[in-house]
């Protein structure tokens, strides 16, 4: 499970940053959560397979999460994509679409599937053979929906000196690797845990981007690898993050430290701040394993 961050930017451009877009390998899965404008730049620029994108999931409707989307999906367009794309958010996403290549004249040659989450729950919406994927609600000035991300367990990896000392055919290992045991020509039974070691844990990432500090969110994303938690101001501006609706550096890292948490990834940081430094000091007074979510950096999950 690898992360990469695209854009760790609000409201605006400012000092060289770009808007909130991530992506999430799982195997060779890629996921695309948010999608601000200029995140397919940085889709070149990282050299992200994004034709591989079968899911996007939107936060919410703000712009700075989702209006580099319609380009995006243009661009499918171009490529002459066939295959489907399904698309989560709070309400209001597919309306959002289809009006504007209604207005742009886009007819999307490829099928788009619109999932309307309520984000006032902490629920399951996809899975696939490694991972599910579940809402955890935010607190924001608009619906807005967190994104948790919990691989499953993956299955136990066969010692390749057994399949050698065992003449194991190839037909036999998936069973092995699930849990079965040997059964030899001579009547022996060799044990699972004599051909095989431990699958390693199941890895999990959150991202929590945009919220108020919320108790919620600690109940939904408890024990994750790595939690992407916005960290829009420091502590000096906390009265403009109670009235927008956003966190400070500070708060994030109370969250991370009430959920017991791996690691903290922050960011969406406002424009007026030149650097992350304070915000860094700020997270680290509260919980050490705080990192500010680099742009242009892969992050491994789980390590």
């Amino acid at each position: 499970m690898r992360l990469t961050i695209l854009g760790n930017g609000a409201g605006g451009p400012f000092h060289g940053r770009h808007y909130t877009a991530q992506v999430l390998q799982v195997e060779n899965h890629y996921f695309l959560i948010d999608c601000g404008e200029g995140t397919q730049q940085q889709l070149f620029r990282n050299k992200v397979p994004y034709d591989r994108f079968q899911q996007i999931f939107i936060s919410h409707l703000h712009g700075d999460h989702v209006f580099g989307l319609i380009g995006l999906l243009t661009s499918y367009c171009l490529k002459k994509r066939t295959k489907k794309l399904l698309l989560f958010s709070p309400p209001g996403l597919e309306e959002l679409v289809t009006h504007t290549a209604r207005l742009c004249g886009i007819v999307f040659p490829y099928p788009l599937e619109f999932v309307a989450v309520d984000s006032s729950i902490s629920q399951q919406v996809f899975e696939n053979k490694h991972v599910e994927v579940w809402t955890v609600p935010l607190n924001h000035r608009t619906p807005c929906s967190g994104w948790l991300f919990r691989e499953k367990t993956r299955p136990r990896n066969i010692r390749k000196d057994k399949i050698e000392e065992f003449d194991i055919p190839f037909t036999l290992i998936p069973g092995i690797k699930a849990g079965a045991d040997l059964s030899l020509p001579d009547g022996r039974i060799i044990p699972n845990n004599a051909l095989t070691i431990p699958q390693p844990l199941p890895r999990s990432f959150a991202f929590c981007s945009d919220t108020a500090p919320s108790d919620v969110v600690v109940e939904a994303i408890k024990g994750v690898d790595v939690l992407y938690h916005e960290a829009t101001f420091t502590e000096a501006h906390l009265a403009e993050a109670l009235l927008s609706g956003h966190s400070t550096a500070q708060q994030a890292a109370e969250i991370a430290r009430k959920a017991g948490v791996k690691k903290l990834l922050f960011g969406h940081f406002s424009g007026r701040y030149l650097d992350a430094e304070q915000h860094l000091v700020e997270a680290r007074g509260i919980f050490e394993e705080s990192c500010v979510a680099e742009e242009d950096t892969t992050y491994e999950v789980g390590v």
